[in-house]
């Protein structure tokens, strides 16, 4: 860290709302997160947002942060947990699906020319419509809404531990039986789910 830059002076700074102190915050961080950012997602034009939404999640949670020693993690971990559901929303759009399936399949493997990739999404809804109501539900949002855990939770006025178990279950589910399927769905499961 930089000798002008106190960690702890800023926490302190933000639990008593100073906004000097948030952007002490962002010129210090900003330039390490959005190189973790291009690093992570390749795709510059969101990053700014979901930057701006990091020290917003930031600011929001002001007077819960009190440690230092783990601020690092945690505010790399918030850019993460955005940049993943950033990258779900992205996946959720046909073309980039299309666009990611060509770039990610050697030719070795052109045995898929003959299935398209709405014909493996299909597939691979029907084996989702397999999931028990709830799990599937919880399947939905995590993995085509591109929601959070913590959201999942809230929304279902369940634990977020609930949440996860259910993801676990339904992952477990269409790993078995993707892999079943051949290569072509577990492939498929790896990239898009």
């Amino acid at each position: 860290m930089n000798k002008e830059f106190n960690l702890e002076n800023i926490i302190d700074g933000l639990a008593r709302d100073n906004e000097k102190s948030l952007r002490e915050l962002f010129n210090y961080y900003y330039p390490r997160l959005y190189n973790f950012s291009k690093s992570f997602i390749k795709i510059e034009d969101s990053i700014d947002d979901i930057l701006q939404d990091v020290f917003i999640k930031i600011w929001q949670n002001r007077k819960h942060i009190t440690r230092t020693d783990t601020f690092n993690a945690y505010i790399f971990t918030i850019t993460k947990n955005l940049l993943l559901n950033e990258l779900r929303r992205c996946l959720n759009h046909k073309h980039l699906k299309d666009e990611l399936y060509e770039l990610s399949t050697a030719h070795e493997y052109s045995f898929l020319e003959t299935t398209t990739y709405a014909d493996l999404e299909l597939l691979v809804n029907e084996v989702v419509d397999e999931l028990p109501d709830r799990q599937k539900q919880i399947f939905i949002m995590s993995r085509s809404k591109g929601m959070s855990n913590k959201e999942i939770a809230k929304k279902l006025n369940i634990s977020t531990k609930t949440v996860e178990y259910h993801i676990t279950l339904s992952i477990k589910y269409l790993k078995q039986k993707m892999s079943v399927l051949g290569f072509g769905y577990l492939l498929f499961f790896y990239l898009f789910l």
